[in-house]
């Protein structure tokens, strides 16, 4: 009975959270896009955030894994129920749902559903085939543009889209209900003492970004003409944006799986010293690859950075204050989301790139709520139209 009541108290939270931030998408789009356009994305909204909110929290997450019960024939009924939503959204309007790159989208529905399903293992150690799960889903993502990508509203100025929130849902449904993986911390809170970890992670970080940044050249200070609606809307509309469509998705996946996972098979094996060596070994001649085959000055600026994480976590691992292996796996995917930043071609960004990991990191082991270290993802994100500052690639 409690079990009842506290998923209960859960969909009820979710249902809030979810109305707040519907207020939120009709007041600042509403007046932008037709009342149609409107009218159609509503329902839609409504259904994939809910799902948004609720997914990910461990009594809801409880629930659904004994309701699917190993049964193939219940695990595929929440991706089928997404897929469908998302081609039914895409056909009323007036779009192919099976027309180019859109037909991968079962593909990265259905994928990670099925290997966990089919592997049967819904605890135990952390192996190989995770992590192998985990790449071969993120890859698609990253490397593959979708389009149509179900923009909400799908003409006009868009809150989301509804592919993005698929893909978290998916990701979140595979690796924590059907492979049964804990702390992924995908959930909607408020607890003060984990928001002021949030807001002193980012302030420390844009200090050192600051200090480096302004001795490099990299940043420069151009300020504000006005302070008005105008400008104020435009953050709050970006801050919004970012978070949803950025940090969430990208925080989930580096910290609240890749970490998550690394941290878990680090303990496992009961030698942080054999990660760290190969972390290290690996990690510093990608970083100068990286930093060398880009245009510019200071090449060596990304694997100086990469240096300084795996000394930190080796000094950090040698004080045996924390858990075996912790500060190992938060180096190694610092180092690991700070070079996939190559894309950026700005080689003091990708070395910023990776002590940021190292700042969103943190605040996931801290916090053990991917929300958190989107929070601060976010707060770094748009920190440079908040307080007027330009980056200099």
């Amino acid at each position: 009975m409690k079990t009842n009541k506290e998923l209960v108290r859960e969909f009820k939270t979710s249902t809030l959270w979810t109305v707040a931030l519907t207020l939120v998408f009709l007041l600042l789009y509403g007046p932008k896009n037709m009342v149609l356009d409107m009218a159609i994305a509503l329902p839609f909204f409504l259904v994939f955030y809910f799902s948004f909110f609720a997914i990910g929290k461990p009594e809801v997450t409880i629930w659904m894994r004994n309701r699917i019960d190993s049964d193939i024939r219940k695990v595929i009924l929440f991706p089928a129920f997404l897929l469908i939503l998302y081609f039914l959204y895409v056909l009323i309007n007036g779009e192919n749902p099976y027309h180019g790159t859109l037909a991968l989208v079962p593909y990265l529905i259905f994928f990670p559903v099925l290997i966990f399903a089919a592997s049967r293992r819904t605890t135990g150690k952390i192996d190989w085939l995770d992590f192998t799960a985990f790449v071969i889903y993120l890859l698609p993502t990253t490397l593959i543009e979708v389009n149509p990508t179900g923009e909400l509203p799908f003409k006009g100025e868009g809150f989301d889209s509804l592919y993005r929130i698929i893909l978290i849902l998916s990701a979140v449904y595979a690796f924590g209900t059907v492979r049964g993986l804990k702390d992924i911390g995908f959930y909607p809170e408020i607890n003060l003492k984990n928001l002021w970890t949030a807001i002193w992670v980012w302030f420390a970080f844009y200090v050192f970004v600051l200090i480096i940044g302004f001795n490099v050249n990299f940043i420069r200070f151009v300020g504000h003409d006005v302070i008005d609606k105008v400008l104020i809307n435009k953050i709050v509309v970006t801050v919004i944006a970012t978070f949803l469509h950025t940090a969430i998705f990208e925080e989930l996946f580096f910290r609240g799986i890749l970490q998550n996972m690394l941290v878990k098979r680090i303990g496992q094996s009961e030698s942080w010293k054999i990660f760290w060596k190969w972390g290290f070994a690996l990690s510093i001649p990608a970083a100068l690859l990286v930093g060398y085959t880009l245009k510019g000055g200071l090449q060596w600026f990304p694997a100086l950075m990469t240096i300084g994480l795996f000394i930190a976590a080796f000094f950090i691992e040698k004080s045996k204050k924390h858990p075996s292996g912790m500060y190992t796996g938060l180096a190694i995917t610092s180092t690991i989301f700070g070079l996939v930043h190559y894309h950026s071609h700005a080689i003091i960004y990708i070395g910023f790139a990776c002590i940021a990991g190292w700042a969103y990191g943190y605040t996931y082991l801290k916090t053990k709520n991917v929300f958190y270290s989107a929070i601060v993802h976010t707060l770094v994100n748009t920190s440079v139209l908040i307080f007027g500052f330009e980056f200099i690639k």
